[in-house]
């Protein structure tokens, strides 16, 4: 369903929360400092067109774009471009094309791959060449389009954008200049003359370069992931044996876009490698993830996919030119495993998801066994909450 968060929040504090203030008065155009322009495809697009540009900007999902008047948007939503001078519309996003879209189109829900390798009858050329208007919504994501509007509400704050996020939204667009007109209930017609996009990674960067000072955050920084109530119990993991096409599978199902991989069990001979397993109290060896295959030309999926996601992890991406596009994208190469342990500072867990490039953190025990995962959305929830705590106390 298409959102426009709108807050009105102007308040005032006491000196003695001045640095934590500092943070809080940061309004939503602080953040868009030197953001591009948005990055989209037109509803005509190829899978391999939309695949090629999902490579060359780095990014894991890009709006797509089609004429006015002719499709119904995410949630029956209007969001369009428009002509600054004129008003008129010259585009409307009708939703969101992200890389596990296409990888679990990709991977299909029809058994066509083989032990042996692929199977005859797969054909990822015609699979890669329908328009990426057909694919959206395959994953829940596709469906949502959410716009943050700092046009209509000035006081739109950093604590009102946490708020958007902490909700599990990972990103959002935010217009440049633009006009609302509420139509009826939640159904919502918006055009600006631009866009730009607003990412979860965007905020807790942000917060790590601007909000380091002062004793009120330094506090919140210093407390532990566990005690804040950020670690998830839950985790779901693959296992070395774990084919890449089912471990896209899993993840597509699960609404996942990263899962740790596991040693397969040696006493659990029924142990379903084409399936998630809990993985709290086994040794993560390595992560899988949809943005490990960003750099790939789509061409080479056809041999990778039959791999186990392990062996892909292993040989694949240490590849030395798929390495140096890693790399390049801030992000990890082969088995590097991304992980805190439930004693680690917020702080710790902020530094390490922004300088690795990660949207999920594992949380292990001392014996490296996994404990639960950190999210982007955990962090974010409880960052907003312990800001307000220390604003009320």
């Amino acid at each position: 369903m298409q959102q426009t968060m709108e807050h009105s929040t102007a308040k005032h504090y006491s000196e003695a929360d001045q640095s934590t203030q500092r943070l809080r008065d940061k309004k939503l155009g602080d953040l868009m400092v030197n953001k591009r322009r948005l990055v989209e495809v037109p509803y005509t697009a190829s899978l391999a067109h939309t695949m090629n540009t999902l490579v060359a900007n780095k990014v894991l999902a890009v709006p797509v774009a089609a004429p006015p008047g002719q499709w119904i948007g995410a949630g029956g939503s209007m969001i369009m471009e428009a002509d600054k001078h004129t008003g008129t519309v010259r585009k409307h996003y009708i939703g969101l094309a992200t890389m596990l879209d296409l990888l679990a189109h990709i991977a299909g829900n029809e058994d066509q791959l083989m032990d042996e390798g692929v199977h005859d009858g797969f054909d990822l050329d015609q699979k890669m060449s329908v328009p990426v208007s057909s694919i959206i919504g395959h994953c829940l994501e596709g469906l949502s389009l959410w716009t943050l509007n700092p046009n209509t509400s000035p006081n739109f704050s950093i604590l009102d954008c946490m708020e958007v996020f902490s909700k599990g939204i990972h990103r959002a667009l935010v217009p440049v200049d633009s006009h609302l007109d509420n139509v009826s209930g939640v159904e919502l017609v918006e055009s600006a003359s631009s866009y730009r996009m607003l990412t979860q990674m965007d905020v807790l960067r942000f917060v790590k370069e601007h909000g380091s000072s002062g004793s009120e955050l330094d506090n919140i920084m210093s407390s532990t992931v566990s005690d804040l109530g950020a670690v998830t119990e839950r985790v779901f993991t693959i296992t070395d044996r774990t084919k890449v096409i089912d471990a896209i599978k899993c993840m597509r199902i699960a609404l996942l876009n990263a899962v740790p991989i596991v040693r397969s069990s040696d006493t659990d001979n029924e142990e379903d490698h084409k399936q998630l397993v809990n993985g709290r109290g086994r040794q993560a060896i390595g992560t899988f993830s949809a943005t490990d295959l960003r750099g790939c030309h789509f061409a080479t999926l056809q041999t990778w996919l039959p791999m186990s996601a392990l062996d892909y992890t292993e040989t694949v991406l240490a590849n030395p030119l798929l390495a140096a596009f890693n790399n390049a994208a801030g992000s990890p190469t082969t088995r590097e495993l991304v992980a805190c342990r439930a004693d680690s500072s917020l702080g710790e867990v902020i530094d390490k998801v922004v300088s690795k490039h990660v949207h999920r953190l594992w949380v292990v025990d001392q014996q490296g066994l996994l404990k639960g995962l950190i999210s982007l959305t955990d962090i974010i929830r409880v960052l907003r909450l312990a800001i307000l705590s220390e604003q009320n106390a």
